[in-house]
């Protein structure tokens, strides 16, 4: 996407320190987008995940796989709320299974998660 400087796989959402993949403890799977914002909104870019990943139709059981939005501040919240929203009017559902909450610490993956689709 135009605008979007790099993306770094890594791991959030959790107190424990330094999860990796084959101990995740409490973290999620996630990515870190660093983008131009005078190029691409917060916004622009929840839209692209809204058509490529969003929201997960179930409950998971598991912190690892779970659909976030991570947020630095009160306006990428209440960007990531509406956005969440839109999804939920445009698929008919009252309920989608996304957490939104403030980032947390950030722990790149392990290069083999890094640039998954090259």
């Amino acid at each position: 996407m135009d605008g979007v400087i790099r993306t770094v796989v890594g791991y959030t959402g959790g107190k424990k320190k330094d999860p990796t993949y084959r101990q995740i403890k409490d973290a999620t799977e996630s990515i870190l987008i660093e983008y131009n914002p005078d190029i691409i909104s917060f916004e622009d870019i929840l839209v692209e995940w809204s058509r490529q990943v969003g929201f997960s139709p179930i409950r998971e059981t598991s912190k690892q796989y779970r659909s976030a939005i991570f947020y630095v501040d009160g306006e990428q919240k209440k960007i990531a709320e509406e956005t969440v929203k839109a999804m939920k009017s445009a698929l008919g559902v009252s309920k989608v299974f996304t957490g939104i909450e403030p980032v947390s610490a950030f722990y790149r993956a392990e290069e083999y998660h890094q640039n998954y689709f090259n």
